[in-house]
């Protein structure tokens, strides 16, 4: 069962280098295969298809990604600090190799994904929206009725920021961009 756990754990592991860097339509059973050093059948003992490897990859991705929010919130009781912190989370996968969040590449192809991939592609913005929008309240730089409004246009513009810093392979410019929110007042900075 161990061995199981470790190979479906290696598989996603694999799966998301590999959509990071080409998006659901770069995931192929057989480099997938390669990657992680096992048969290409093997893959189907733990996902029944392309449409199931690529849920269970963005739903972990989202989950992580929930995970990482919940504890730049609980390292800091400054919400501020948390949303000057928050653009880090979309910054490591650029120092990974100049990849891109996983959910924003697969929502530039959602008219190709499968529906219970799109799903999980949603749920991440989701997630992240809440979080953002709960924490602007709390740092009284957005009223109730507002967060969610502004959640989704900062959550817009680190996503864009990353994928214009990817498509120059320069982490500089990701950082000149989110400067650049902060001085405009998209991310409270104080």
């Amino acid at each position: 069962m161990r061995n199981e756990v470790n190979s479906k754990e290696r598989i996603l592991a694999a799966a998301t280098k590999i959509a990071q860097a080409h998006g659901y339509g770069g995931l192929n059973f057989r480099d997938l295969a390669e990657e992680v050093g096992i048969k290409a059948a093997s893959i189907y003992h733990h996902f029944a298809s392309k449409a199931d490897l690529g849920a269970a990859v963005a739903r972990r991705y989202w989950e992580d990604s929930t995970a990482a929010l919940d504890a730049l919130s609980a390292e800091s009781s400054d919400p501020v600090h948390c949303l000057r912190r928050y653009p880090d989370t979309f910054r490591r996968a650029l120092e990974s190799g100049n990849r891109i969040c996983l959910c924003s590449f697969m929502a530039a192809e959602s008219d190709d994904l499968p529906e219970v991939v799109v799903k999980e592609v949603q749920t991440f913005a989701d997630v992240n929206v809440a979080w953002l929008g709960k924490v602007l309240s709390a740092a009284g730089a957005a009223r109730s009725g507002e967060s969610e409004q502004r959640a989704r246009a900062i959550f817009a513009a680190v996503a864009g920021a990353q994928l214009i810093a990817r498509s120059r392979s320069d982490i500089a410019l990701y950082d000149a961009l989110i400067d650049s929110y902060r001085v405009a007042g998209l991310i409270p900075d104080r």
